[in-house]
């Protein structure tokens, strides 16, 4: 377990270290001077050469690469652009407990629909249910959020609002209904997709012999699908959790856009649109470093479900 934990931060180092070089480099090269997008029209020489100069932007590329990659050992993903004398930290800080939030209650929702799904279809191979279940259950995962949320929208509107019902609020952020909408279209994809993994994990298992085994002795039915099957058949499902969950966090960019949620991805999305590049650089060092955290987490997860594996390493 230890050299496994070990590995996982050394490759840790090596992808911040490569995502930032990458992220820098794009940003250093891209057209345009985020400091004249500041300024607007009204662009005073004295004002740009002294912003220039407070960012650094006015040394060589090297030496702003240094400068990031030595602040961001300590803990400082630099400062803002676009709102001056904020650091990047208080800015994303604000936005990643609301990203948190909405891809846990999200992820939460995909495993507790997904999972029963997979199995219903499972247990019913080829039959008409299960073709119904799985048409759907591809249907979820095909289609993509941005086409998903207005048909989310006109449902909300033409069933609620029209008949005088209680309707959902269509974007916004901060009461318990602000999150039904944004959290049943992140969750959807996702829904779909663990639905299909754990029904071809499910049919896997119970063609074991064990599990013949155990319907030989006589066992109950419903002991051997919940207890024996399902926990070998739960592997596969553990191994996507973590960068499901790293990915909801930190990659709703287009669910937070249109909700208007002030998470990571809106405020990402914001940066982008403004050239203000430490946020960027910032968002791209918090996904990645979610990523293998995420990572790590599942192989110490998927050793205590099956010892073998560690036993097997």
């Amino acid at each position: 377990m230890s050299k496994v934990i070990a590995k996982r931060l050394v490759s840790l180092v090596f992808v911040i270290f490569s995502i930032t070089f990458l992220t820098f480099i794009v940003g250093y090269l891209a057209p345009g001077d985020p400091i004249l997008v500041l300024l607007g029209p009204r662009r005073d020489p004295q004002v740009y050469n002294t912003l220039r100069h407070l960012y650094g932007l006015d040394q060589p590329w090297y030496k702003q690469y240094f400068d990031y990659v030595s602040h961001l050992f300590q803990g400082n993903l630099g400062m803002s652009y676009r709102y001056q004398n904020r650091s990047v930290n208080t800015i994303l800080g604000n936005g990643v407990w609301v990203s948190i939030r909405l891809g846990g209650a999200a992820l939460l929702l995909s495993l507790l629909v997904g999972i029963p799904a997979g199995i219903f279809s499972a247990l019913r191979q080829n039959s008409w249910p299960d073709r119904l279940n799985m048409t759907l259950m591809l249907a979820l995962f095909s289609i993509p959020s941005f086409v998903l949320i207005p048909v989310v929208r006109a449902f909300n509107y033409f069933v609620f609002y029209q008949h005088n019902l209680p309707s959902l609020p269509a974007a916004g952020w901060g009461k318990p209904a602000h999150w039904v909408m944004p959290v049943l279209v992140l969750a959807a994809a996702n829904v779909g997709y663990i639905a299909r993994l754990t029904r071809s994990s499910m049919l896997d298992t119970l063609q074991q012999d064990y599990i013949r085994t155990a319907n030989a002795k006589g066992l109950p039915h419903r002991r051997i699908v919940y207890v024996h099957a399902l926990r070998n058949a739960l592997l596969p499902i553990v191994t996507v959790v973590g960068p499901s969950l790293a990915f909801l966090v930190t990659g709703a960019f287009v669910v937070e856009s249109l909700f208007a949620i002030p998470g990571i991805g809106f405020l990402s999305v914001q940066s982008i649109a403004q050239r203000d590049y430490p946020v960027i650089q910032g968002t791209t060092v918090i996904l990645a470093t979610a990523v293998v955290l995420m990572n790590l987490l599942t192989d110490i997860v998927y050793t205590l479900l099956d010892p073998r594996i560690e036993a097997e390493g």
